[in-house]
């Protein structure tokens, strides 16, 4: 039974298949006997022919298996194997259709003609020449896959994961990666720098290695960079890095000083401790102090006798009543180069923005509006009823040159054609998209800054709003009366009352904001599928699936992001005849899902839904849509997200999406939604902070529904506790000012 034996055969069913990691539990058809085998075997099909050599298992309920210890595939050689495997969805554009046409067309041939003279191919009815020579791509690519799965596969790596590398490098991906593993890290998402340690150990790269030490520094800075941090001290820096790297601190020196000479980062003296930045941080934070400085010292001259007149004038037009903080605001706005207008939901930003429009755009001012993500665009559009864009959108994000870079357009170079930019949900922003924005204004453009700084942070590195506030070198106005139109939401009322730390009030009749009280995981879970699909719906009249957005702390766990959506999923989705779905990893795509992209892709194209000849390029982290259309042939998943753009995903990038039918708090910056539900259930203390549930409060417009234990809300409520981010620009803001004025300008 222990003896190793091999057998060659065409695979006739699939039983099982974890994508994740290329483990696979098949028949295959030896002569006329059907064996089982399992093992790992990363992209075979039904209908291919392999060779598989293992040893015999016997199951306790499936009995007599063969475990494969290595497989090759090999070509078809009878039409019916051709067939089959053609039509098996290996070679993309190619399904059971197309299979049939081809094995007819070439017979015995068939392979031959994929493989060397895809060409002829065209002579079918239905495939351009175009779509042939696509297929016999197809074809050979999926050929060198196989190796590189194979070498990679020794790495621990999967063949998911294989796919993605094979993208980036092509047919010269084992060359590539033996000659510099660290590449894996710097160019691949979702492959971490352990991983490529890993890989270079098996390659013979010495641990004290100067490019593994570099390599070390720089994944460090740019982990600091993922949780918010501009820079790091030097002393947190070389202790992170010795421990990751596991060698003396003082073998570390040289490297960093390396990285400072190749200008990869940037170290800052200062009074009490050294800052090591990558270099576009530090930059950045330069260029936005230098440029908010220079917009800030522009004297504007404005008829302030006039401005009481005009604004009765305006009130009675409108039939508004301005308060006197919003008044000195758009004042403010009128005779400032840069103004920073802050306050929590219901204290009458959007008139100040509408006001401030109408005056300035009365005087013949161009204005741009924008805000970081779509939604948020979205929503200041509806607002103000002026259209906005997003920040990439307003920078014109595009390819240019022979190599199809793809930059911001509006730079110093070809300038944002405003002289008023204002921009929304400020507290969104970090520190390379606003150096961008900067960079992009002309030399006496008025700039004007609107966000909540109570809100979370940006996911991005950086303290933007905080810091610009801190320096106080910036005019900035507070926003703190609550108008009398919203103090009659207790979505309003509460927000404000959890920012100063009280309590919120809860299941006031007739109110907008409830706590329905549950003890464990699992019943806090069961309550939110029944809110979604039937209590809301049934009572109110929502949409699950377009006005509901459910809202968690956390990612992991009974009430973590993924369990939700797992449950959601099957309630508001669940699997038909009709539904085409996708298994990739440890999650189900299926047609009609609610889904969200959870990385910036400046290269995905997309078109409009109702204009199909507007097209453009990039999705951003954040952006949530719906599955259209699911084609395993061409291994293609479309969405439609909610501006309308209509987006293409291969297959090898589906780990951009994530389910959306529940979110992270964090990811819901910026958006706003009729309900929101959130789970209160212990966590990290980390995690469930005042600032999150307030975050939490303000996403919703109509409804606020806490489900879980009463004693975790007052818990948030006390937990003041800020993240604490490493960020230099109050500082620079401060120290450059100093010479700025010094400089007397």
């Amino acid at each position: 039974m222990d003896e190793k034996i091999t057998l060659e055969g065409t695979i006739e069913e699939v039983i099982f298949r974890n994508e994740t990691n290329g483990y696979v539990v098949c028949d295959i058809r030896c002569n006329r006997r059907l064996i089982t085998t399992v093992g790992y075997m990363p992209f075979i099909n039904e209908g291919e022919t392999v060779k598989v050599t293992g040893r015999w298992v016997t199951h306790p309920d499936y009995g007599e298996q063969l475990k494969v210890e290595f497989y090759e595939k090999k070509l078809p050689q009878t039409v019916d194997a051709m067939e089959r495997y053609l039509a098996s969805g290996i070679i993309k554009g190619v399904g059971p259709a197309t299979a049939k046409k081809i094995v007819e067309k070439f017979g015995d041939k068939a392979i031959d003609i994929v493989q060397f003279n895809p060409e002829k191919l065209s002579e079918i009815k239905g495939i351009s020449l175009e779509k042939a020579l696509k297929i016999g791509q197809a074809f050979n690519e999926q050929r060198e896959l196989k190796n590189v799965v194979m070498f990679l596969q020794e790495y621990g790596i999967s063949p998911s994961y294989s796919a993605k590398i094979y993208k980036v490098f092509g047919d010269r991906t084992i060359e590539e990666i033996k000659k510099n593993p660290y590449r894996l890290a710097d160019e691949i998402f979702g492959i971490g720098f352990k991983t490529a340690d890993r890989i270079a150990k098996n390659l013979g790269i010495e641990p004290t290695s100067k490019y593994r030490i570099c390599s070390g520094i720089k994944y460090v800075l740019s982990q600091a960079a993922a949780a918010g941090h501009t820079f790091l001290t030097s002393e947190m820096l070389l202790n992170y890095t010795a421990k990751l790297l596991e060698i003396n601190i003082e073998n570390i020196d040289d490297a960093l000083i390396s990285l400072v000479m190749d200008r990869a980062v940037y170290i800052e003296n200062c009074e009490d401790c050294r800052r090591v930045y990558l270099s576009s941080f530090y930059n950045a934070e330069m260029n936005v102090s230098r440029k908010l400085l220079e917009l800030a010292s522009l004297s504007l001259k404005y008829d302030i006798d006039g401005f009481n007149d005009r604004i009765e004038r305006m009130q009675q037009e409108d039939g508004i009543i301005l308060a006197d903080m919003q008044k000195e605001a758009i004042k403010a706005a009128m005779t400032s180069g840069v103004l920073v207008i802050t306050g929590g939901p219901g204290t009458g930003k959007t008139t100040i923005i509408k006001t401030i429009i109408r005056l300035l755009g009365a005087e013949g001012n161009r204005i741009a509006l924008a805000a970081p993500t779509g939604r948020a665009a979205k929503r200041m559009t509806e607002a103000t009823g002026y259209e906005a864009k997003t920040i990439h959108r307003l920078l014109e994000i595009g390819y240019v040159g022979e190599d199809e870079e793809l930059v911001f357009q509006k730079n110093a170079d070809d300038p944002v054609e405003a002289d008023v930019v204002i921009i929304d949900e400020m507290s969104m922003m970090d520190i390379l998209l606003m150096n961008h924005l900067l960079k992009a204004l002309r030399p006496g453009t008025r700039l004007i800054l609107v966000g909540d700084v109570n809100q979370l942070p940006s996911v991005g590195p950086g303290n933007v709003l905080k810091d610009i506030i801190t320096s106080k070198l910036i005019k900035t106005v507070r926003l703190t009366e609550i108008f009398r139109q919203a103090q009659k939401s207790m979505i309003v009322l509460n927000a404000h009352r959890v920012n100063r730390g009280e309590a919120p009030l809860m299941n006031v009749k007739d109110g907008d904001f409830y706590f329905i009280s549950r003890n464990t995981g699992s019943s806090i879970v069961n309550t939110i599928v029944e809110l979604c699909t039937k209590r809301l719906p049934a009572t109110y009249g929502y949409d699950p699936m377009k006005h509901i957005q459910v809202l968690t702390p956390m990612k992991k766990g009974l009430t973590g992001v993924k369990n939700l959506n797992t449950e959601l999923q099957k309630a508001l989705n669940p699997p038909g005849k009709a539904k085409s779905e996708k298994v990739f990893r440890d999650c189900i795509f299926r047609e009609g899902d609610r889904v969200m992209q959870i990385k910036n892709n400046y290269n995905l194209r997309w078109i409009k839904s109702s204009d199909l000849n507007c097209d453009g390029t990039g999705v951003f982290n954040g952006d949530t849509g719906t599955i259209q259309y699911i084609d395993v042939e061409e291994q293609v998943l479309t969405v439609l997200f909610e501006d309308e753009r209509i987006v293409e995903y291969d297959f090898s990038i589906l780990d951009e999406l994530e389910l959306a039918y529940a979110v992270t708090v964090h990811k819901s910056q910026g958006s706003e939604f009729p309900v929101v539900i959130m789970p209160a259930f212990a966590g990290p203390s980390m995690l469930m902070t005042r600032n999150l549930l307030y975050t939490a409060i303000t996403r919703a417009k109509e409804l606020v529904v806490l489900v879980g234990d009463a004693d975790v809300v007052i818990e948030m409520v006390n937990n003041d506790r800020e993240t604490l981010r490493y960020s230099g620009l109050a500082e620079k803001l401060q120290r450059l000012g100093a010479e700025f004025w010094q400089d007397g300008r």
